[in-house]
C-alpha cells in the first residue's frame, strides 16, 4: 500500500520535514503546498535532482490541493517565524497571522475531500490544532499536533547531558501547552532504572533549571539562527511514521482531552487511525494543577482567536 503525505508550508520546517521523508523513503507520494510558488517549485526540483542518488523513489506534486484527497497524512508547517523576534519568547506572537491562514487552508483541505490524519506543527500548536479540527470537521482523534513531543525531547537532552548518557535512555514527559505554560512532569521521569527524584539528589541535578531549559530551548536556537527546524522536523517525522506504519506508539502529542475540554499535550497511543487510546498518568496534585492552568490558557486563546474570525 502506497504512503501519501501532504506538507502545507514549505519554509524552514516544512522543507526539513520533506527532506527527511524523501531521504529516508517514508512516503511514496509527497504533496508540497506553499503560497510562495517559486520556493516550493524550486524545492520540488531540488528533490528531483537528488532522486538519482537516493535509495528511494518519491513522487512529488506541487500546489495541488486535489492531490490531498487520498493522502494518508497532512502536516501543517505554515507559519511566520520572524513575528517572534523581540516578542519575549512567546509563540502566540504568530497567532494573528497563523489563525487566519489556517482557517483558509482548513477550508481547502475540507473541499479536497481529505479524510486522513491531520498533524499540526504550526504555532501556537494547541490552538491551531483546535482550529483545524473545528474548521475541517474531521474527528478529534484524526487531528493532532506535535505538541510537547519536542519539549519532552529537550528535557531528555538536558537530563542526559548532565548524566552523560544517551537522551533515548531518559523516560518521561513535558505536558500541557507547547508554550510557556508547559511543565516537566517529574513524577513521570525515570532514568538509570530509578525515579528522577532519586537520581537528582545523588547527582545534584537542578530540576527547575532543566524544566526551564526544556521550556525555552527553542528560543535559544531561534536567537542563534532566527528559526528552528531540525528538532521539530524530527518530532513531526517520528509522529508521521508512527501513523503510517500503524506503530501504536506512546507519544506526548497534542490531542483532545475531554476532561479538560481542550487540545493539550498528554501521552497517547498513536497509529494509523490517529489517537488510538489516551493514557491516564498518576500525576501529583501540583502537576494536575499546572495541567489545568495550561488547559485553561489554551481554551481562552482558542476562544479569543475564533471570536475574531
Amino acid at each position: 500500500m502506497s504512503r501519501k503525505l501532504g506538507i502545507i508550508g514549505i519554509g524552514h520546517v516544512g522543507s526539513t520535514v520533506a527532506h527527511q521523508v524523501v531521504a529516508t523513503g517514508l512516503a511514496d507520494d509527497l504533496v508540497l503546498i506553499d503560497t510562495n510558488e517559486a520556493k516550493v517549485t524550486a524545492d520540488a526540483l531540488d528533490f528531483e535532482d537528488a532522486r538519482a542518488n537516493l535509495p528511494y523513489h518519491t513522487n512529488v506534486y506541487v500546489n495541488d490541493y486535489a492531490e490531498l484527497k487520498d493522502a494518508d497524512v497532512i502536516i501543517s508547517a505554515l507559519g511566520k517565524i520572524d513575528l517572534q523576534e523581540n516578542k519575549n519568547d512567546d509563540r502566540f506572537a504568530e497567532l494573528p497571522f497563523t489563525s487566519k491562514q489556517v482557517v483558509e487552508v482548513a477550508k481547502k483541505i475540507k473541499e479536497s475531500g481529505f479524510h486522513g490524519i491531520l498533524v499540526a506543527i504550526t504555532n501556537p500548536v494547541d490552538v491551531i490544532t483546535s482550529i483545524y479540527q473545528q474548521v475541517t470537521g474531521l474527528p478529534k482523534n484524526h487531528v493532532l499536533g506535535t505538541g510537547t513531543l519536542l519539549d519532552s525531547s529537550r528535557m531528555k537532552r538536558s537530563v542526559a547531558k548532565k548524566l552523560k548518557i544517551d537522551p533515548r535512555s531518559v523516560v518521561g514527559y513535558n505536558l500541557g501547552e507547547h508554550g510557556n505554560s508547559q511543565f516537566t512532569a517529574w513524577s513521570t521521569v525515570r532514568v538509570l532504572g530509578k525515579s528522577i527524584a532519586e537520581i537528582a539528589s545523588k547527582n545534584h541535578l537542578d530540576l527547575d533549571a532543566i524544566n526551564d531549559e526544556a521550556k525555552h530551548g527553542g528560543f535559544t536556537v531561534f536567537r542563534g539562527k532566527k528559526y528552528t527546524n531540525y528538532g521539530i522536523a524530527s518530532a513531526a517525522v517520528r509522529l508521521y511514521s508512527a501513523i503510517v506504519s500503524d506503530a501504536e506508539t506512546e507519544l506526548p502529542v497534542s490531542n483532545y482531552r475531554a476532561e479538560y475540554g481542550s487540545y493539550l499535550s498528554y501521552p497517547a497511543i498513536v497509529g494509523r487511525d490517529g489517537i488510538l487510546a489516551q493514557l491516564q498518568l498518576d500525576l501529583t496534585k501540583e502537576e494536575l494543577e499546572k495541567l489545568q492552568v495550561s488547559a485553561n490558557f489554551i481554551k481562552d486563546k482558542y476562544a479569543e482567536s475564533m471570536a475574531k474570525e
